[in-house]
């Protein structure tokens, strides 16, 4: 069974995939996972979405208690930005050809959901 934070992450990511379905846009895969190594991830993309222009959607899903400590948007660092850009680098190898892409963020405070497209570039 899942520990307490991997269950709320799920239940965040649940909601996140709840609220960019409502969007219009279309889960292409979930958790996708890049290893550095037999026991080091190096990345990880919470959602890959389509929009609906044919955007490839990266998302990274963070949720928080409340907003004491900056708030879920706050703790997509730089350090955070690099692994989600290396792991959507290594997703993007199995095209031949490039589709637009972009990396939002949904970030849930409490009962509040904030969804940030284009949150940052790589």
């Amino acid at each position: 069974m899942f520990g307490s934070r991997q269950a709320t992450g799920a239940g965040a990511e649940d909601r996140a995939l709840a609220h960019l379905q409502r969007q219009g846009l279309v889960l292409v895969e979930r958790n996708y996972r890049v290893a550095r190594g037999p026991s080091r991830r190096a990345g990880e993309v919470d959602l890959v979405m389509r929009a609906p222009d044919g955007t490839l959607v990266f998302v990274e899903v963070r949720a928080r208690a409340d907003t004491r400590a900056g708030g879920a948007a706050a703790s997509v660092h730089a350090g955070k930005q690099r692994r989600l850009i290396y792991a959507a680098q290594h997703y993007l190898l199995r095209f031949d050809r490039l589709p637009p892409c972009r990396f939002d963020v949904v970030a849930i405070d409490g009962a509040q959901l904030q969804w940030l497209p284009g949150a940052f570039t790589a």
